[in-house]
């Protein structure tokens, strides 16, 4: 039985940037890190590429975890920092917020780019910035605590 979704992975060029954004500007948690060597068998198999090796951190925030990883090898292709969200593929990751207005401004002041300030439709309100690697992160305020968009509180 599927109970819903673990975890988002990312793959980033520097992560210690990327904790620095995900875990120090956002507020996820370190919850593990580790890493593997070239002539891992059992990382091969399942990430499907040969002689691979890697640093991994797995944050959580609220419901949510995001995984980050830095390949040392093999070489990775250079991702389009700018990519359009009408790409095939994944397009961004969503953030829940409570208020999107006090996060908005505090990101942009961080040195987060948004593409737009926060836009209203009905019981939703939110906005698509870019990670330091250019991934997409929404912001996404459900003003209507009892809309089934609105996750519920643990």
């Amino acid at each position: 039985m599927i109970r819903g979704i673990h975890h988002t992975a990312i793959s980033t060029s520097d992560l210690e940037r990327s904790l620095r954004f995900y875990r120090d500007l956002l507020g996820f948690e370190v919850i593990y890190s580790s890493s593997w060597e070239v002539g891992s068998t059992w990382a091969d198999r399942i990430t499907g590429l040969k002689d691979s090796s890697a640093r991994i951190a797995m944050l959580k925030g609220g419901n949510a975890c995001i995984e980050l990883f830095q390949y040392a090898s093999p070489t990775a292709k250079t991702g389009d920092p700018m990519r359009p969200v009408c790409d095939h593929g994944i397009t961004h990751i969503c953030l829940d917020v409570a208020d999107i207005d006090a996060e908005y401004e505090r990101l942009s002041a961080a040195g987060m780019t948004f593409h737009c300030p926060p836009q209203g439709a009905g019981n939703l309100r939110a906005t698509y910035g870019r990670d330091p690697d250019g991934n997409v992160v929404e912001l996404l305020e459900v003003k209507d605590a009892s809309s089934p968009m609105a996750l519920k509180a643990r």
